[in-house]
């Protein structure tokens, strides 16, 4: 009875957030604090109790997560303020010239930089903001434009330091079993990105615009001996906005991967990586006289691109404290055992099937209610952690791509001028089949 009272109370918050009656933070917190309950926990004390386990405990939980959040935002904004992201696409567009596929490969590999800074819409429009508008420019449709930044970002997430972070915190394994599967499961990711971008090129074709028509002979009026027109005063107001407006050094180009290459070659702990990454961006992209004001102003704007995550993952952290609750635990594992596959070539087909379900906010989203399901699966020793990891990771490159009410895909795809639920089914074929990859992945590695 304790059991179908909680799984009634699951349902009830993924209707909560499905209909968007609440925000997804407070549906967790909620649905927390209701498992709790329903699971015998006395409201107070130390041991076991609501305020003292699940909201005292539970909410810092995903501390060492919230920093890397913080971190790799104010990274991510330092990219934008200086220009590191939109001269890698400029670059990129300039080398593809009028070849859309070389073009939309090329955005493909800024998005998965972008996408192993920081993730959501940040990273969305780091790439997509000049990257967009110059794919859909040499004749990319919008649904793949949209699709071709969303793709990167996803491949680029087995590389992203706050997604380690975040699976070693919420399924409570090492970061390097994190490291060791997301590697593995990148060339899976860059593989299927890639298929997205050549495939839907050739069945969509070309289809070419521009965002503005040149009058004949326009070039040509009000032009002086020089060159230029207007006013000297207007002449030096332009080259300044250009100056502005113009590339990052070559050298900082490099700053996506600075936290990478520390983290895998040096084996230095994330936090300090991406720390290292924003000191790199600031000292190579930034003027000296301008440092000190720039590092101050893209960490005031960081706060505000990490406070949403931030506040879901305290409110992740009281969901997984509650679901390990030894009532919830003891509830919940007769029937999840029940219903879990134990033949591993089985684990493969069920939860094939099962890919919708991190969709929409649904019950294995691991950035809700997947992470709840995430800790039944392990402290009922139905898997081992690790094989959770491995679910989870597959079902994050469907919800990281296909998922209509994530802020990437919304932003990527009202940016491109589709609706949404176009993205997600110009993607999902291709996303599913790389969750498939990667669930065969997690049986080669860990359950067989």
């Amino acid at each position: 009875m304790t059991a179908l009272a909680i799984l009634l109370a699951m349902a009830v918050g993924v209707g909560l957030m499905l209909t968007r009656r609440l925000p997804t933070a407070f549906a967790l917190v909620l649905l927390s604090v209701a498992i709790a309950l329903i699971a015998g926990a006395p409201l107070t004390g130390e041991e076991g109790s609501v305020v003292g386990t699940v909201v005292q405990e539970g909410a810092p939980r995903l501390a060492a997560t919230m920093i890397a959040i913080l971190l790799g935002s104010w990274l991510g904004t330092l990219m934008s303020e200086a220009g590191i992201a939109s001269t890698l696409v400029r670059k990129i567009v300039e080398f593809g010239g009028e070849r859309p596929s070389l073009v939309a490969v090329g955005v493909f590999v800024v998005a998965i930089l972008c996408g192993s800074i920081t993730g959501s819409a940040p990273a969305a429009m780091l790439a997509g903001v000049v990257g967009i508008p110059a794919m859909i420019a040499v004749g990319v449709t919008p649904t793949v434009a949209a699709g071709t930044v969303l793709v990167g970002i996803a491949a680029g997430l087995p590389l992203e330091l706050i997604n380690w972070q975040f699976l070693s915190d919420a399924i409570g394994v090492p970061v390097s079993t994190v490291q060791h599967f997301q590697l593995r499961l990148f060339p899976i990711a860059l593989a299927g990105g890639l298929a997205y971008i050549l495939i839907e090129m050739r069945r969509k074709g070309a289809r070419h615009t521009w965002a503005v028509r040149v009058p004949a002979g326009a070039g040509a009026r009000g032009t002086g001996s020089g060159g230029a027109s207007g006013p000297p005063s207007r002449r030096r107001r332009a080259a300044e906005r250009r100056r502005r407006r113009g590339d990052a050094p070559w050298y900082a180009l490099v700053t996506p991967l600075v936290p990478i290459v520390l983290a895998l070659g040096m084996e230095i702990p994330i936090v300090p990586s991406l720390l290292a990454g924003v000191v790199f961006a600031l000292v190579t992209a930034v003027p000296w006289r301008e440092m000190s004001s720039t590092a101050l102003r893209t960490l005031y704007q960081a706060f505000d691109v990490a406070a949403p995550p931030i506040v879901l993952f305290i409110a992740i952290g009281m969901l997984l404290a509650a679901v390990n609750l030894p009532g919830a635990v003891s509830a919940l594992t007769p029937v999840v055992t029940a219903v879990s596959p134990s033949n591993p070539w089985l684990f493969v087909l069920v939860f094939a099937v099962l890919v919708p379900l991190a969709l929409y906010r649904g019950p294995m989203n691991i950035f809700g209610l997947g992470a709840g399901v995430a800790g039944v699966l392990i402290s009922g020793g139905i898997y081992p952690a690790a094989a959770v990891l491995g679910l989870m990771a597959s079902y994050g490159q469907v919800l990281g791509v296909s998922d209509p009410t994530s802020t990437q895909t919304v932003w990527s795809s009202q940016y491109a001028g589709v609706r949404p639920e176009r993205s997600m089914l110009s993607t999902l074929p291709y996303t599913w089949v790389i969750a498939i990859a990667g669930l065969v992945l997690t049986v080669f590695l860990y359950l067989v």
